[in-house]
């Protein structure tokens, strides 16, 4: 019996050395894992480092040229009445009533547009005449009519140029 109870403690006893015996591939694995974790870890700090930094810096640098910017200028022009072009099927003559204002880049443009009203107000003079009721419909309608008429005026005082036209009071009648 005694060789049998050798026998079984003999397996027992390589099991447990072998269970001791540390493996070489475990704890490579688990330290090339704990290196591959740091160095996410690491990798992930310095992304959103650099993404607050990116963000803090723009909004710093946002904010100093939004106090430097210079207020918008504006210049009148006389109202502008004009008859409004007919399809031929209606006998009542319809008329348009514009105030415009014009946005200029700064104060010396005033000077410069006032001797060029007259060629500015006949540009305005002869588009407006050839619409009709229909182009001024909606908001798509008047959004043509500014974008129209703000090339219209660029062109006449080329090489300057100004920022918009802005409507004071449309009335279709």
């Amino acid at each position: 019996m005694a060789t049998k109870e050798e026998a079984q403690n003999k397996p027992q006893a390589e099991d447990a050395e072998e269970a001791e015996k540390p493996v070489p591939g475990k704890r490579r694995f688990s330290t090339k894992l704990m290196v591959v974790g740091a160095a996410a870890v690491v990798g992930l700090g310095a992304i959103g480092g650099g993404g607050y930094y990116f963000i803090a810096g723009h909004s710093e640098a946002s904010a100093a040229p939004a106090a430097r910017v210079k207020p918008p200028v504006f210049f009148d022009m006389p109202d502008i009445l004009v008859n409004l072009s007919s399809n031929g099927s209606s006998d009542r003559t319809q008329y348009l009533k514009v105030e415009v204002v014009l946005e200029l880049p700064n104060e010396a443009m005033k000077a410069q547009i006032q001797p060029l009203m007259p060629r500015v107000m006949d540009m305005f003079q002869t588009y407006l005449r050839e619409l009709r009721a229909t182009d001024l419909d909606g908001s798509a309608g008047l959004y043509r009519l500014k974008e129209e008429l703000t090339r219209r005026v660029n062109a006449a005082i080329a090489p300057d140029h100004i920022n918009a036209v802005l409507f004071k009071e449309i009335v279709v009648q």
